[in-house]
């Protein structure tokens, strides 16, 4: 274990832990923009700056290893000063348009304006109006909003090992763009770590202001992987998807499908109840008449013309639990091991 001292306290931790980690198991909050847990870091936004006596210069909390017996100040009047500094030209480009951002009240940058009281943007620069240029038509890329802390080209590697976006130009020129497009699935991992609006989906027709939608979790049914997700439901219409990053196998992670597939809910063409053929033509029918004529149908089958005539497909979008029980149905019950998965053809 490392000893070290932080704002007064003495802290024990393991050898490697960053600053930063240390700090929080200690219970001492340091502000952060580029840092997040399932990224290693990255160090660019330097509002986690901290003193470590004997050193002329402030350090990154985010990646910089505790060593023994070093002596740790995360708040003084002169990281206060640094920090708000780096905020004010973070807004040299970023516009305050908090009120129609998609991510207005559940935006970090947001949060750390309002936490430093800065009342509007300090120092100005020439503005150029700047295409958003990305690889998919599901995100859209706000270039204003954009703070380059690096989250989503990180993502994008390290999480999903794609690679699909990074940074392009210098100075205020500077914006994410699609270094391999053909590489990108649409995923949206770069929208989950997003800390801005810089990043938003570019599907739903209908949106809800974060405190205004009822975040209910479930299970993505597109696989049988188990996914967990919030549906943001608002008036009674599914607006978007959310996740958490400390809930599930995903751990805040989806594919294409889980992210921006809902759309179909609300479709009228999807079928709500069992549909019966009679005469050629489809009538709505009950469960319990629509399994009772599957049963009957397969019984028939057997009788004449054995077990072996009938075959049983799974999906993919069952879980591992409903395919085993399709399975075992078809051997126990049918009596065949005519069975396959459509994941497999």
């Amino acid at each position: 274990m490392v000893n070290l001292t932080i704002d007064g306290k003495e802290v024990a931790v393991k050898e490697g832990t960053t600053i930063l980690k240390a700090a929080r198991f200690a219970g001492i909050k340091i502000p952060t923009l580029c840092y997040h847990e399932r990224l290693n870091p990255i160090g660019s936004c330097r509002m986690c700056i901290v003193e470590i006596e004997g050193l002329a210069h402030p350090m990154t909390a985010c990646n910089t290893p505790v060593t023994e017996g070093i002596i740790v100040t995360t708040d003084s009047p002169r990281l206060q000063k640094m920090r708000m500094e780096t905020l004010k030209l973070l807004l040299v480009k970023h516009p305050l348009d908090c009120p129609v951002c998609d991510k207005g009240g559940e935006c970090t940058l947001q949060n750390l304006i309002h936490e430093f009281e800065i009342e509007g943007t300090i120092y100005q620069a020439e503005r150029e109006d700047r295409e958003s240029l990305y690889p998919t038509p599901l995100i859209h890329y706000w270039p204003d909003r954009c703070i380059m802390c690096l989250r989503c080209a990180t993502a994008c590697r390290e999480i999903k090992g794609l690679g699909a976006i990074d940074i392009d130009g210098s100075g205020f020129n500077t914006s994410i763009t699609a270094v391999n497009r053909d590489k990108c699935e649409s995923c949206g991992e770069c929208i989950q770590v997003c800390p801005t609006g810089a990043l938003t989906e570019n599907l739903g027709r209908y949106k809800g202001r974060p405190w205004m939608v009822n975040r209910v979790m479930t299970t993505c049914t597109y696989c049988g992987c188990g996914c967990q997700l919030e549906i943001n439901v608002f008036n009674n219409r599914i607006v978007g998807i959310t996740t958490k990053d400390d809930i599930g196998v995903n751990k805040g992670s989806l594919c294409v499908k889980g992210r921006f597939g809902y759309e179909f809910i609300e479709s009228e063409e999807r079928l709500t109840k069992p549909l019966i053929k009679k005469d050629g033509r489809f009538h709505e029918a009950s469960w319990d008449e629509a399994l009772g004529l599957v049963a009957e149908k397969l019984k028939g089958i057997k009788a004449s013309h054995g077990a072996d005539a009938i075959a049983g497909l799974s999906s993919a979008r069952c879980t591992n639990e409903e395919n085993y029980l399709m399975q075992k149905f078809m051997r126990a019950v049918i009596g065949t091991n005519n069975i396959d998965h459509c994941a497999r053809l």
